[in-house]
This record gives structure tokens, sequence and C-alpha cells, in this order.
């Protein structure tokens, strides 16, 4: 795994300081095919990208972590209502955005969904030829016979 350019920073908090979830969220996005990291706002925002358009976007020197996630309109109101730490965002359209505070009431697993669920509603509106692109790099599954 290449590093990330935050790590490198003089004024990163030491190792102990940094939320251990980051590294999580970091995992589920950039698994993602064509996902890349990238810092546009400055470098205490880290931001997750497919084909150029944002996904998510997260304070990363913040604790506990929170990460906007793009979203279905009608899924964002009912994920709110369900989830005490997904909320509006702060500088996104809450229409189309929600804010997950990743503080350990959000598991593994929904947090990866969320992810996942974002980076499709981007990938879904990329032209077809980045789509394509996208596909041809994805590994192909091997099934047995």
């Amino acid at each position: 795994m290449t590093r990330s350019r935050f790590i490198g920073r003089k004024d990163e908090p030491s190792g102990g300081d940094l939320d251990p979830r980051l590294e999580i969220l970091r995992a589920h996005a950039l698994g993602l095919p064509g996902a890349t990291e990238d810092f546009p706002f400055g470098p205490e925002v880290m931001t997750f990208k497919v084909g150029g358009k944002l996904f998510g976007a997260v304070a990363w020197e913040e604790s506990p972590l929170r990460v906007s996630l793009k979203c279905d309109p009608d899924r964002a109101a009912g994920l709110r209502e369900t989830h005490a730490a997904i909320d509006v965002p702060r500088y996104f359209d809450r229409r189309h955005w929600n804010q997950v505070t990743v503080d350990g009431t959000i598991g593994d697993a929904l947090l990866g969904e969320l992810i996942g669920h974002s980076y499709d509603l981007v990938r879904a509106s990329l032209p077809c030829r980045v789509r394509d692109a996208l596909e041809a790099d994805r590994p192909r599954e091997t099934g047995a016979d």
C-alpha cells in the first residue's frame, strides 16, 4: 500500500493520536476500483474520489472522525432517523449527503456499506467511457469448475 500524502506532514499528530478507525475507513474507500485519495480543500480534509468526482470527505485530524458520504435522498432521511451517528453534513447538500460520526456506534460493516453506496452513486453518474475503464481495471472473479 502506498503511503498517503497526510502521513509525512510535520504537524501530523503522533501515531498514537490518530483515530485508529481512520485506516479502516481508508481501506474501505480505497479498496474500491479506481478510488483515489486527494486533499483539494487543504491538508486537513481527506477526500475520496472515483473518476475525479467526490464520493467521500473526512476531517482526518478530528476525533471522533466524521465522514461525509453521498446517499440516495430517500435512504438518507431514513438513516438519519434510525442512527444517532448519522446526521446532516456541515458543508454538503443535505438531500444527497450524510455525515457519519465514526464513534463506534456504527459498525464497520455498515460503514463499508455506506461508503460503497456513495461510491456506486458517483460511479453511476460518470460517463460510460470512464465507467468502462473502471470495469476493465476490476479484478475478474474466477469460479471453480
